[in-house]
């Protein structure tokens, strides 16, 4: 009985010895397993990470500015080289990736505050180069060459880290980033484009109504004057329309539209103050070459396309195929995923890092840039794509 009894104690304990073993074991394996993928995680998110340091790159335009402004003779088309000749050939070089990101990663990259800061550095970035521009204009006496070369160079600049870096914070909610946009539009005299795009081009893109959609067989330089004149009056139109909605009257601290035209001569008073009048001019110049250059992309974004008029008399929805999209690595990156417009116009609170390549979206044969300099050229702009706009859209205004 006595022995019986043992075995059986004996035989628990041996249970007791396996049973913390296997404890253990799976202790050990479940924290091993627990670490090895707080560790995947981490690399996953390094890895992206690094990737998202890619758009450092779109400030290789003012480092391609800067060099215009320390430069003399050719020198100072540093940066018309690089955006129309540098920028293209990368592009071709680099190729496209239509590549979307996962709906995890999309996620995550939304909420990381890296891409924010990268957009704020420009304000600095920018108004510290152009007031350094303005400065050699001062100081130095250029050729008419070396002019038009400082003058095409600082328009582009306002255009790619001024209007373009606006135009994403523009659209989104935060005071800071609101005020950052206005405070980037200034120096290229196009305050009222906030207005405009916001409540206007984004309801009427792609139909007779939306001054920035340039119509089938319209040239580059025809739209320019339409353009400009007709969102102009549109901001107008939409600014009064605010106003009534908010029961305000038209002389009121709610008057945008009058606080642009106090804002901007004032800007223009103060350079020519601290400066002097021909300095004024050229910041008067170089903000005209930065609208331009702004609808010039314009042009190239919704060239031709229309969306369809309904019996009700309301057009159909936006649609991702309403807007000419461009997935060339450089230029993307370059401009903050602009060139991706499709999707900014199917859904234009999402934020340039996550934007999406769509199948449905017309491509552009040529990146951002490239098409600029073909939008350049009516004739051989028409023979390249007018072929590729739908059929259906081609005589929509008539």
């Amino acid at each position: 009985m006595l022995e019986s009894l043992q075995t059986t104690v004996n035989k628990l304990k041996q249970a007791k010895a396996v049973f913390r073993w296997c404890y253990s074991f799976f202790w050990v394996v479940t924290q091993k397993t627990l670490s090895l993928q707080y560790w995947v995680t981490t690399q996953f998110h390094n890895a992206l990470a690094m990737k998202d340091l890619k758009y450092l790159f779109a400030y290789t335009v003012p480092f391609a500015a800067y060099f215009s402004f320390e430069g003399s003779g050719i020198w100072t088309y540093s940066l018309v080289l690089y955006a129309f000749l540098v920028i293209p050939l990368l592009d071709v070089i680099a190729g496209e990736s239509s590549e979307n990101l996962t709906e995890d990663d999309a996620a995550y990259k939304k909420t990381k505050w890296l891409f924010d800061i990268m957009l704020y550095l420009n304000l600095p970035l920018v108004f510290g180069l152009l007031f350094f521009a303005f400065f050699k204009v001062y100081t130095n006496d250029y050729s008419t060459l070396e002019y038009i070369g400082l003058s095409l160079s600082t328009g582009i600049l306002l255009a790619t880290n001024g209007i373009n870096v606006a135009h994403e914070l523009g659209h989104r909610k935060p005071y800071i980033d609101r005020f950052i946009s206005k405070c980037l539009y200034m120096p290229c005299l196009y305050m009222h484009f906030y207005i405009e795009h916001n409540f206007g081009h984004h309801l009427h893109v792609a139909t007779p109504e939306d001054g920035a959609t340039a119509r089938y067989n319209q040239t580059v330089y025809g739209f320019w004057f339409t353009s400009v004149v007709r969102q102009y009056i549109s901001a107008w139109k939409l600014q009064l329309q605010l106003l009534q909605r908010k029961g305000k009257s038209f002389v009121s601290v709610h008057n945008d539209m009058l606080w642009y035209h106090l804002i901007q001569p004032a800007y223009l008073a103060g350079v020519c103050v601290i400066f002097s009048r021909d300095v004024m001019l050229f910041a008067g110049l170089v903000g005209v070459v930065a609208f331009l250059f702004l609808e010039s992309i314009n042009y190239i974004e919704h060239y031709g396309l229309r969306r369809t008029k309904m019996k009700s008399g309301r057009y159909e929805r936006v649609q991702p195929h309403h807007s000419w999209n461009s997935n060339f690595n450089v230029g993307r990156i370059a401009l903050y995923e602009l060139t991706r417009h499709s999707d900014h116009h199917f859904k234009s609170t999402k934020k340039f890092q996550t934007l999406n390549s769509h199948k449905a979206s017309p491509n552009l044969p040529l990146g951002y840039p490239a098409s600029i300099l073909l939008s350049f050229i009516p004739p051989l702009w028409f023979r390249i794509m007018n072929p590729l706009v739908p059929n259906e859209m081609k005589h929509a205004d008539v």
